[in-house]
């Protein structure tokens, strides 16, 4: 009888935990975006040779990518690798937008339409609307911005002047910067991950 009891609690409070555990993580996700914002960065889309695992360009340089490699690495979340790993096992669903024939762990989590499939493989796609409401701190939203160039950016828990929608950490060119732009581009993708 008493197994019977704590299957139950734990059947009853599971959904209740496992919430608190997303907003805990999406709250944390937040915090580490906005802290990116104090680090002065320049915009620079370079390629670089970098360590694996963990690797990282220069602080003081990045594109919008690495507004979310850096936010997922401060809670203990090595994007680097994780794409790396599902590209080198499912390589042919990955976008060839770059014409290469296999990976490159230098810069495939650097790429924005690489991150958009690695997010709705391993995360949550969530609903594209124009309603602020849809889009939840620690969401990751990507952008066309037309001339096929994307791009990617972090929600977090500011609020715009007038107080209906959430700020964006993004860098799109004047470093990883807070700044009220969900709907300034056409939306292509809205996610969540928590690993």
């Amino acid at each position: 009888m008493k197994n019977k009891k704590v299957l139950w609690l734990l059947i009853f409070f599971l959904p209740y935990f496992q919430s608190y555990s997303q907003t805990d993580f999406a709250n944390r996700l937040s915090e580490a975006a906005l802290s990116l914002t104090k680090d002065r960065v320049v915009y620079d889309p370079a390629y670089f040779s970098i360590p694996y695992p963990n690797g990282d360009i220069p602080a003081g340089k990045g594109v919008c990518t690495d507004v979310i490699i850096r936010a997922y690495r401060k809670l203990g979340i090595d994007l680097q690798k994780e794409v790396h790993e599902d590209m080198k096992a499912n390589f042919n669903i990955y976008p060839k937008n770059w014409g290469l024939k296999s990976t490159d762990r230098n810069i495939d989590h650097r790429r924005v339409p690489n991150l958009m499939t690695f997010f709705s493989r391993k995360g949550k796609e969530k609903v594209i609307s124009t309603n602020p409401t849809d889009y939840l701190p620690g969401n990751i939203v990507a952008w066309n911005l037309g001339k096929g160039i994307t791009h990617i950016g972090i929600v977090v828990n500011k609020k715009s002047r007038d107080n209906k929608r959430y700020l964006i950490v993004h860098n799109i060119g004047a470093g990883q910067v807070v700044e009220d732009c969900l709907f300034s581009y056409p939306i292509i993708g809205h996610y969540t991950y928590n690993k």
